[in-house]
């Protein structure tokens, strides 16, 4: 172990780290892993309680999707997009058409969440241009992350991403985001925004029901239904975030689906491979895909391309993990395994420490509090990896957001452990 993490700290830069941090707080090499566990070079089991940062669906090494990869990896491993296609992106874009809204059809691919946010901004943005309005700004929701590119930079509110490189990036409108189910204020502020600028604003963004690196706020569909129809009146386009609250990680399998709404873009990711090989997808509708369907010398197409855009190996996991959710009844029985979930978690409610318990499907959250010690999260996610748990915190935020083949047993090792650490140690 010690040789690993000497070779690894000679060359690598790890993403979203202090790397000074590791002079005291030892890095961990996975040897393997499997189902919801990830092992180290001693065969110390911990659970991924976070889906390796959301992606992971089924479990490590899930046996279905291993065996569809093996196959598609003897047939074609790649091949350019542009001018080309295969039978693993074709099978793809037309089951997840069929599983959204009708006027949502037309799939453009790349191949991480970024970049489909990447992807929605310039295409809401060239289609103004098209229209000869030439919008130049987006609406965001406060406390919003979508990414780390600097299109996708510009459209969030995390400062700790974006504070630094603010010189960089586009001009954007904030409206704020709902702190409760009383969104009225909230709601009206965000339609005067629109009311005053709604000539320069391209597009409205937002992450529809939970806004993820936002600490896992959760907030209301109502606003969410509200202000996306306002939006539309305007002739503003919405583009829903969908990158870590899709396939099924809110309850359903998109959360479009709780808003009762149809966006102009869906961006999806994340758990579309089940966390095994990078992908993403943005979803539009035809009648923007005709703006830019014209003669070559019109000057109309869409000239965005990634190398591994559509990656046959890519598509097939993601076909795979769709296999699964049809043959195996996944939503209904992730339905019941959230609801064992929020019940074990509401012991946490005992502790002082516990703040704003709250859950919505596959994602659970909590704050902790009245803590005496600088970095509080840190030295809870060090605790929970002694005792064999993956719970890396959003600063005080912890969540759980597991796999989704995780067992009662697992889950009650996981909230008998949160229980001792508040108990036992000083935060």
């Amino acid at each position: 172990m010690e040789n690993i993490i000497s070779q690894d700290l000679l060359h690598i830069w790890h993403p979203c780290t202090q790397m000074k941090d590791h002079e005291k707080i030892p890095l961990i090499p996975i040897k393997k892993g499997r189902g919801v566990y990830l092992y180290d070079f001693n065969d110390k089991a911990y659970i991924d309680g976070i889906s390796s940062w959301w992606v992971n669906l089924f479990g490590h090494c899930n046996a279905y999707i291993n065996q569809k990869l093996k196959e598609q990896i003897d047939t074609l491993e790649h091949v350019l997009l542009a001018g080309f296609t295969h039978q693993p992106i074709i099978d793809l874009s037309a089951r997840i058409c069929a599983l959204l809204p009708k006027e949502l059809n037309k799939c453009f691919y790349a191949d991480n969440g970024s970049s489909a946010i990447e992807v929605a901004l310039k295409m809401s943005f060239h289609k103004s241009l098209l229209d000869k309005k030439e919008k130049k700004k987006f609406i965001t929701l406060s406390n919003a992350y979508h990414g780390e590119t600097l299109g996708a930079l510009s459209v969030g509110d995390i400062k700790l991403y974006k504070e630094v490189y603010g010189a960089l990036l586009l001009e954007c409108l904030q409206a704020p985001t709902p702190k409760n189910e009383d969104y009225e204020k909230e709601l009206q502020v965000f339609k005067e925004l629109i009311m005053q600028n709604y000539q320069d604003i391209c597009a409205f963004i937002l992450e529809p029901i939970v806004q993820c690196a936002g600490n896992m706020h959760m907030y209301s569909t109502d606003f969410i239904k509200e202000s996306v129809l306002f939006a539309q009146s305007y002739g503003i386009d919405v583009i829903f975030d969908e990158i870590a609250v899709g396939f099924g990680r809110v309850g359903s399998m998109f959360a479009l689906e709780q808003c009762g709404v149809v966006p102009d873009y869906l961006c999806l990711s994340k758990g579309i491979t089940g966390g095994y090989l990078p992908l993403s997808v943005v979803i539009t509708k035809d009648e923007i895909y005709q703006k830019f369907y014209a003669p070559y010398e019109e000057g109309k197409a869409f000239l965005h391309s990634h190398s591994y855009t559509g990656n046959p190996l890519a598509c097939s996991c993601a076909n795979a993990v769709l296999d699964i959710f049809e043959q195996e009844n996944i939503i209904q029985i992730n339905q019941q395994k959230s609801k064992y979930i929020f019940t074990r978690m509401q012991e946490l409610k005992n502790f002082h420490q516990v703040s704003n318990l709250r859950s919505r499907g596959m994602i659970f959250a909590f704050d902790l509090i009245k803590t005496k010690k600088n970095r509080a999260g840190l030295i809870f996610f060090q605790e929970a990896l002694k005792r064999g748990i993956l719970l890396r915190p959003l600063g005080n935020t912890i969540y759980f957001m597991p796999p989704y083949v995780i067992l009662e047993k697992e889950i009650d090792f996981v909230v008998d452990c949160i229980k001792e650490i508040l108990q036992t140690i000083e935060l």
